[in-house]
């Protein structure tokens, strides 16, 4: 196995070369801190959100799901403080023009060249644009810098026509965007990133509980799909990082080649949301508690993760480099198999004999189902491992027994071992192996 400092470099080569992630607008020199992704990574990115929404949602009886608008009301961002909290400190180094985060440096020169700092100025992080046709004071409006408040402003919407009871939650994936002062390790941290948040209402008083929960529950998700446990850690926000709106929140770390990083957070936002955005417009968001006969504003439990990151994650983890019987080194991505983009390769052992059209009728009863691809050039040893690299967890082989018998050579991918399975079965074979993780049953 590679060395820690160089697994990233062959991971972003990795995704270039096998088409998972591009730099954005590379024929123009690239745009730091933007990405694009490849017909692989586009697929890994669909099953990733796919994974998180069944468990989240789908797989709950107490959970739904919205999606809102990108540009909302400027008001919003002034109610939730964001307009003016939503900040970052900076400094410039004097010697070599780099700029750093304050929050981020451990003395008082620049780690890259030893010089002094420009004394600190605050920067606002949210993107600013104009809507109308004036750029003037009065059209600027903001690209959200997170999802949540869609959720929060159509709280009572969501509440009047699902008729949910506490506790309940509301689902969301979509991107977000922030303008980082500093960016870097690949799609870690991006200025246009997607998320997956879920605005959990309950009770006060039963938020710790809550917490406790949507902490562990989250922790499980990420095993579930085959994250290793000794690559992830909670850790508790200090006073000195904690969000402006935030009662406490916890990070799920996992330790990257670049160190540890939030993978997930996990924050406590109080009433916060729902009791500011009431008083500013007017509007009755609370919930009316019938046993008690009095409304509430609930306090809300946030489990907030990035698809980008937990793709990155998803990435590292399956990476592995090992040795064949033959002595072969060969690159193999173990992806869970309901993540994995492709889901099989059909391949014909030649071109010849009928086999490509047996073939071809496989790829047209799979491909009604999952991701499947077709194959047909090289070696049959160099087609598997081309799959491997992509993280294909099933090889599929149509070979001369075919055509008498009607099976076919399956070969799993991480233990290359094989098996013959009918033709007919093939759905049902793969329907057993590639299957999302449920959630944990509710407290």
């Amino acid at each position: 196995m590679a060395a820690k400092t160089d697994i990233m470099e062959e991971i972003v080569s990795l995704c270039k070369r096998r088409g998972f992630v591009y730099p954005s607008s590379e024929i123009y020199g690239g745009f730091e801190s933007f990405w694009d992704y490849g017909p692989l990574g586009i697929a890994l990115k669909r099953n990733v959100r796919e994974a998180w929404w069944h468990n989240t949602v789908r797989s709950r009886d107490n959970v739904v799901g919205v999606e809102t608008g990108v540009i909302m009301n400027p008001n919003v961002w002034q109610t939730t403080g964001h307009a003016s909290h939503f900040a970052d400190t900076l400094v410039d180094c004097t010697s070599c023009n780099q700029r750093f985060r304050v929050d981020h440096l451990e003395g008082d020169t620049c780690p890259n060249c030893g010089g002094e700092f420009t004394e600190p100025r605050r920067f606002l992080t949210m993107f600013k644009t104009f809507v109308g046709p004036v750029e003037d004071d009065s059209a600027v409006a903001y690209l959200r810098p997170e999802t949540a408040q869609g959720m929060f402003v159509n709280f009572k919407n969501v509440l009047n026509t699902s008729r949910l009871r506490l506790p309940f939650g509301i689902a969301q994936i979509g991107k977000s965007y922030r303008n980082e002062i500093t960016t870097g390790n690949f799609i870690f941290r991006q200025r246009e990133f997607e998320q997956m948040e879920i605005e959990f209402f309950c009770e006060p008083g039963t938020d710790d509980q809550w917490h406790a929960y949507w902490l562990e529950a989250r922790r499980q998700w990420y095993l579930a799909y085959g994250v290793k446990e000794e690559k992830l850690r909670l850790r508790q926000h200090g006073d000195d990082e904690l969000a402006f709106y935030a009662k406490y929140c916890w990070d799920i770390e996992y330790e990257f080649p670049f160190g540890w990083g939030e993978l997930e957070g996990i924050s406590n936002r109080t009433d916060y949301d729902l009791r500011n955005h009431s008083e500013a417009t007017g509007q009755d968001l609370t919930f009316f508690d019938e046993e008690r006969k009095e409304h509430v504003f609930p306090y809300v439990i946030e489990p907030a993760a990035g698809a980008d990151r937990a793709l990155l994650t998803f990435l590292l983890d399956a990476y592995d480099r090992d040795v064949d019987a033959k002595g072969d080194t060969r690159v193999v991505l173990r992806f869970h198999p309901f993540l994995a983009p492709i889901k099989a390769a059909i391949l014909p052992l030649v071109k010849k004999g009928g086999l490509p059209d047996i073939a071809k009728e496989i790829v047209a009863q799979l491909q009604l189902h999952w991701d499947v691809f077709y194959d047909e050039s090289g070696s049959i040893g160099r087609r598997y491992r081309r799959q491997d690299e992509a993280g294909t967890p099933f090889g599929i082989t149509v070979d001369f027994q075919t055509k008498d018998d009607n099976t076919v050579t399956v070969r799993h991918r991480d233990s290359m071992a094989q098996e013959r399975v009918p033709i007919a079965e093939l759905t049902a074979f793969m329907a057993q192996h590639i299957r999302p993780e449920s959630n944990p049953k509710l407290p």
